[in-house]
């Protein structure tokens, strides 16, 4: 158990926080939420025991151990992953060595009465705990569980660490973490970087995890699935609420609600009271009344309403300019780094003005099929970029692509050309940097910062299609929130590869799934990609690893039942397949927009009737004109509703096959 005691930090004449009060309890789930530069990583700091408070206290007991993950660190590059996660054990070798030690003197002494015996036999006892508490018994198993929970395979285990992304290098530092069993779990970021298995598996992981858990995430759905009690950081006060976010959300605004309330109810009886006060002060005999009220005013503790933190970003992509009809056509992708299959027999199209999520299992080849299509990377088959085609492109780790010697304002000088009419200053006040901030250093700014400049410099030219590889990491829910509907509205192309099922949901209009064999197109977002792999059995999705990769000359896995008709259809006819996958995404557009228009009649048609409902029956010629347009109105609704059946009819011909 930890209790934080009014604890505050101040940085010169900035407050960031204090009187901070806070106890976390043995097996508590807590979301730890606050605005962007509010001081949720710095407390973290503080609990972990790197930084130092300006004031308060921190306090556990002496055997407590704590866990803590931050958004970023260095790495063993030189050390296998296996190795490097073992590396997690140090305290085990310590406790075993120490335990030897107490053991031999032990053995060698005969004062059993007294004190200091009694000490090393408490210290052994302690230890030996530690150790079961670890699971010092089968270290080597603990270690392939996690690592392959995480997404690594067997043949990533003796690879080395500087083989890997930052954000695989990431994963073995939870791996590290959750190996050493810590009494509290403290997590900045977790999922950043991991996949939507990956996220579904450390969900179940963390659920049953027999510490405590401080985490803090702009995954909304990994807060409500996770956590049971949620903390907001604010400069002088901690917000605390024993449910998980969104429920949270819903009572700070009735609690902002009540306070304005109150606040106004108060207000209204301190005008009576001082008009009472106005009006008898002057008077003798009722100058002491007068006195009593202002002393009574004076006493009053005055309401105070939260500010509504409204900070938000605000922006919109600019026009996309026109491209050609198609704006890539992959025919037989392969791409191979040495005796590593990476993919192979990828078919891939994609129209104008369609919006696509990447998916797939860690290594499935998400990220290298993005550098493909951007000319960054080598491959085998055929790949045709379409006219006029204009691509702006986010990467995972733009944000750490930024020069951090140079200022806010100087990021953005710097991709400019002379003849740019853009107000710099007014573009970065819309991602919320104002007054000083442009003049910041980028080296300073916090995670979430760095992406939305990242972000910020994508507006600088007119794509018409964009390419976003985890564009969500470090933003915080709102940011998020606006980055979503910036993207919904963009009118130009878009691919965004994302573990963030709440930001893709309602996004995109196909999800097409990167495997080592191929790709596998699904029409609709998220959520009913999610559902159709559910009712294949995600485990065995999960056990297949989506057909795992093979080496060149090496032994290939078994493939699932999925993955041979994957392989099967590869096999197709190539244009026959293309010409189907045209004509579905046109049967798909046509529902859609069939649907809109029978709604739109279905209103129409309901509007008229109440207008034939209330005529005067009486009034012989308005009836009769009414009469024909309600059958105007009629014949359409009728013919459009007809023309959806047989588009529904004809879409799911399509889709069967």
């Amino acid at each position: 158990m930890l209790t934080v005691t009014q604890l505050g930090v101040h940085f010169g004449e900035r407050t960031l926080f204090e009187g901070l009060n806070l106890f976390i309890g043995k097996r508590e789930r807590i979301g730890l939420v606050g605005r962007n530069g509010a001081g949720k990583s710095t407390l973290m700091f503080i609990l972990a025991g790197i930084n130092k408070p300006s004031e308060g206290t921190v306090s556990y007991p002496n055997d407590y151990k704590i866990g803590y993950l931050p958004q970023e660190m260095a790495h063993n590059e030189g050390e296998t992953v296996f190795n490097e996660a073992a590396s997690a054990f140090a305290e085990v070798k310590q406790l075993e060595a120490r335990i030897g030690e107490i053991t031999e003197e032990i053995s060698s002494r005969l004062d059993y009465e007294s004190s200091e015996y009694g000490r090393l036999i408490d210290e052994l006892t302690d230890a030996n705990t530690r150790l079961d508490i670890i699971g010092a018994g089968n270290l080597e198993e603990n270690i392939h569980r996690i690592l392959q929970g995480l997404g690594f395979k067997d043949e990533d285990l003796q690879r080395k660490m500087s083989e890997f992304s930052g954000g695989w290098k990431m994963r073995v530092e939870l791996a590290k973490l959750l190996l050493t069993n810590p009494n509290l779990l403290l997590l900045d970021e977790p999922t950043n970087h991991l996949d939507i298995e990956s996220i579904e598996w450390l969900e179940g992981f963390l659920k049953n995890y027999a510490g405590a858990i401080l985490l803090i995430s702009h995954d909304r759905m990994f807060l409500d699935t996770l956590t049971e009690r949620t903390i907001e950081i604010s400069p002088y006060k901690l917000y605390d609420f024993k449910a998980p976010y969104s429920k949270y959300q819903v009572w700070r605004e009735e609690e902002r609600e009540r306070q304005l309330q109150a606040s106004k109810n108060q207000k209204k009886y301190i005008e009576e009271t001082q008009v009472l006060i106005n009006k008898f002060r002057a008077k003798k005999n009722k100058a002491a009344f007068a006195q009593s009220l202002i002393k009574k005013l004076d006493k009053l503790e005055r309401v105070e309403v939260d500010a509504a933190d409204n900070a938000k970003i605000k922006f919109r992509f600019p026009p996309a300019p026109r491209s050609g009809k198609v704006v890539f056509e992959a025919k037989g992708l392969c791409k191979s780094f040495g005796k590593l299959d990476v993919f192979k027999g990828l078919d891939f199209i994609m129209a104008r003005q369609e919006k696509v999520a990447f998916v797939g299992k860690n290594g499935a080849g998400k990220t290298t099929l993005t550098r493909i299509l951007l000319g960054l990377e080598s491959f085998e088959g055929d790949l045709i970029k379409g006219h006029n085609v204009d691509i702006g492109y986010y990467a995972q780790n733009q944000a750490e692509e930024l020069d951090p010697k140079i200022t806010v304002l100087e990021t953005l000088e710097a991709e400019v050309t002379l003849d740019s009419k853009v107000n710099l200053r007014s573009m970065l006040g819309s991602f919320l940097f104002s007054g000083e901030d442009v003049d910041k250093k980028v080296s300073v700014l916090s995670g979430g910062e760095k992406a939305r400049l990242a972000l910020c410099k994508l507006l600088l030219h007119p794509y018409n299609v964009l390419i976003l590889d985890e564009p969500t990491n470090h933003l915080d829910l709102k940011s998020k929130s606006v980055l979503k509907d910036a993207l919904a509205s963009f009118d130009g192309s878009l691919i965004v590869v994302s573990h963030d099922r709440d930001f893709l949901s309602g996004l995109t209009e196909f999800v097409n799934e990167v495997t080592p064999n191929g790709l596998k197109q699904y029409i609709g977002d998220i959520k009913n990609f999610l559902h159709i792999k559910h009712a294949e059995s995600i485990g065995a999705y999960e056990a297949s690893k989506t057909g795992e990769r093979t080496l060149s000359k090496g032994k290939k896995s078994v493939p699932s039942d999925r993955e041979e008709k994957q392989s099967s259809s590869h096999k197709d006819d190539y244009e026959t397949r293309k010409a189907r996958d045209k004509a579905l995404r046109k049967a798909s557009k046509n529902v859609v927009r069939l649907e809109k228009a029978v709604s739109e009649a279905e209103v129409n048609l309901a509007s008229k009737n109440e207008e034939v409902a209330n005529v005067d029956p009486s009034d012989r010629k308005k009836m009769t004109e009414l009469s024909y347009e309600f059958e105007e109105v009629q014949k359409v609704h009728d013919d459009l509703l007809a023309k959806w059946e047989k588009a529904l009819i004809e879409k799911e011909k399509l889709e069967e096959g």
